[in-house]
């Protein structure tokens, strides 16, 4: 079994830190490490983001839905991923999903005025924190401007990578078929030959109500490849 200062050290936000760093966090720092049975809700939204939640074993199930539950898009998260880390400061700090434990799940939670002082204590940790604020914001900017000059099956992309994280798996969009048409403001017909397009490509499978993207990065390579095509 792996020793608490090497989960430490397999942390994202924590990688390219010395050994003897991590065994001064440590030791001078509450790390609260949590267990969840399958089916027990670990973050609800709107809820309170107080703590930094890594998961350091098992598997996650996050969900964000609109407000009026037109929509769903989940993605299941593993060991390493952070749960919203974007969410711990800002102007909201509350949960924006629901994450569900799959199976029997391992949390490490730091509080978030404890985690505050492990960022200013050292530049890795901060930038390694930036650098997924950076990356998260970065993708929310290519998204809106994909709605105003992309072609549908780019703007689906964006739309599923603004709402998950980068190691998100299995990710669904569930939504009815009439409000998909008109979010991206096209006709059924034109809606389903791109989604027939999409699917022939490898990027997705879909049903009635549901689309199931077969690989994240995948998007990535279509969004790349329609932005050289142009």
């Amino acid at each position: 079994m792996d020793s608490m200062y090497d989960i430490l050290m397999d942390l994202p936000l924590f990688r390219g830190v010395s050994h003897e760093r991590i065994q001064n966090i440590a030791g001078t720092t509450k790390l609260h490490f949590l267990k969840y049975l399958a089916g027990e809700n670990i973050v609800m939204p709107v809820q309170a983001c107080t703590h930094i939640k890594f998961i350091i074993s098992g598997h996650v199930r996050s969900a964000i839905t609109n407000v009026g539950n037109r929509f769903t898009v989940s993605q299941t998260l593993s060991a390493p991923d952070v749960i919203a880390p974007e969410f711990l400061f800002g102007r909201t700090t509350r949960y924006p999903c629901t994450a569900t434990a799959i199976d029997t799940v391992g949390i490490l939670q730091i509080d978030k005025n404890d985690y505050l002082r492990i960022l200013v204590s050292d530049r890795i940790f901060l930038y390694n924190y930036l650098n997924i604020l950076s990356m998260n914001a970065q993708k929310s900017i290519d998204g809106i401007l994909s709605f105003t000059t992309g072609s549908v099956d780019e703007r689906l992309a964006y739309w599923i990578i603004a709402l998950t994280q980068s190691r998100g798996s299995d990710i669904t969009l569930t939504c009815r078929q009439r409000d998909l048409n008109q979010l991206f403001g096209v006709q059924r017909s034109s809606f389903i030959a791109t989604l027939d397009s999409m699917k022939e490509r490898g990027y997705i499978d879909y049903e009635p109500g549901i689309i199931h993207v077969r690989d994240r990065a995948s998007l990535f390579d279509l969004i790349h490849t329609n932005s050289d095509d142009n």
